[in-house]
């Protein structure tokens, strides 16, 4: 079995806002140290991975971002380290796939945890394909979204992200108003969450940084506000800037490892990974691919959505999260219940990890047995996590 013993995360920050003068490879590095400071008693040559998860990979996180950040953050160089890029779902892959060499008797204690920022992803060029070409090249940006396309790829999969959740939108019908509330909500929680606390102990702000708290939190904004909002993506279409995530900064990590390392971790485990599930659909269906791999992940852990109490699905575009929490007929009540990405942010790489966190601390919270952690992610996939707190009764 795979235990989750201590999460930890950044602050995440705005586009070009309190994080965007920190490399990526530094916020991975301060979110491993920050994870690892909650358990003291263990020694970090005991770690036997670190896996990584990052969505871009083009700038000043590559060659490895995973293990450029073990070396940063002082683990021995013993400590070997491997990047996961699934898009928006990467850390939440790295955290699977450490549960998966745990599980299968490859390491006792893994660290997992992704890191994205947006605000210093480079422009690319492409190479040249003879010498010496006479016409312009475009730089590219790398910060979101397809970039040098292939040809050969159907035209409706390489859609904007937004043109694809309008489609999503007029496939079920989610009106702009319930997209509204839904961001409108997302705020207010967010908001209220770290008003009474609930996020002091899951975030460490990075030394040398004045952000101490989730910088694209707006609690004013409602449904009346953001319904002034220009469409962002098409004329007379639903979505705008403020019921789609923003761009955005940040890294999380999470330590987690098997019944027999509790004893060198030093900790009781938070929850335990009870499934997973993964799904692929055709790409500008993406936001809608979390329904069937948090089917599978409950098919997997042997449950039934009549016995989960949380979910922390994050929030890509409300229409999506919306569409997702309509198709599984569940109480929108359990839903990101201190809020979710449309408010505290999205930096790809890091997400999964922040979601998984956070249900764990909901579960103990409220008392709960069972939650579930749900990830969109472009080019048509979902990933999914079930966990269970061992505290609570049967």
């Amino acid at each position: 079995m795979t235990y989750l013993y201590a999460a930890d995360r950044t602050p995440f920050g705005r586009w070009g806002g309190g994080l965007a003068g920190v490399r990526p490879d530094d916020l991975a590095a301060h979110a491993i140290t920050a994870v690892l400071a909650k358990a003291p008693r263990l020694d970090p040559a005991r770690v036997d991975e670190v896996v990584w998860g990052n969505a871009n990979g083009a700038g000043e996180e590559n060659r490895n971002v995973g293990r450029m950040a073990a070396l940063l953050a002082g683990l021995p160089v013993s400590v070997p380290g491997t990047t996961v890029n699934r898009l928006c779902g990467s850390s939440l892959d790295a955290a699977m796939a450490a549960s998966r060499q745990i599980e299968t008797g490859d390491a006792d204690v893994v660290l997992a945890g992704g890191v994205e920022s947006m605000t210093r992803a480079p422009w690319v060029l492409p190479k040249p394909e003879r010498p010496f070409p006479a016409g312009d090249v475009t730089a590219v940006s790398t910060t979101l979204g397809w970039r040098l396309v292939n040809p050969r790829m159907p035209a409706e999969w390489t859609v904007s992200l937004g043109e694809a959740n309008e489609q999503l939108q007029e496939i079920h019908g989610i009106s702009r108003e319930r997209q509204d509330a839904f961001a409108a909500r997302s705020h207010l929680r967010a908001h209220d969450a770290w008003e009474s606390g609930f996020y002091d102990d899951l975030v460490t702000p990075v030394p040398g940084t004045a952000l101490t708290r989730d910088e694209s939190i707006r609690p004013a904004s409602t449904a009346e506000v953001l319904a002034g909002l220009r469409p962002a993506f098409r004329e007379g279409g639903t979505i705008t800037a403020g019921n789609a995530s923003p761009l955005n900064d940040g890294a999380a990590a999470l330590l987690l490892g098997s019944g027999r390392a509790a004893g060198a971790i030093g900790l009781d485990p938070l929850a335990r990974i009870a499934g997973r599930g993964s799904c692929a659909l055709e790409p500008q269906r993406f936001g809608y691919a979390p329904v069937a791999a948090a089917e599978r992940a409950l098919a997997r852990a042997g449950i039934g959505w009549d016995r989960v109490g949380a979910v922390e699905l994050n929030e890509a575009f409300a229409v999506q999260s919306l569409a997702c929490v309509d198709a599984w007929r569940i109480d929108p009540e359990i839903v990101n219940v201190h809020g979710g990405a449309l408010a505290i942010g999205h930096p790809l790489g890091a997400s999964g990890a922040r979601i998984l966190g956070t249900l764990a601390k909901v579960l103990r919270e409220r008392g709960e047995r069972y939650g579930v952690a749900a990830i969109c992610i472009g080019v048509g996939q979902g990933l999914a996590v079930v966990l269970e707190n061992p505290r609570a009764g049967a």
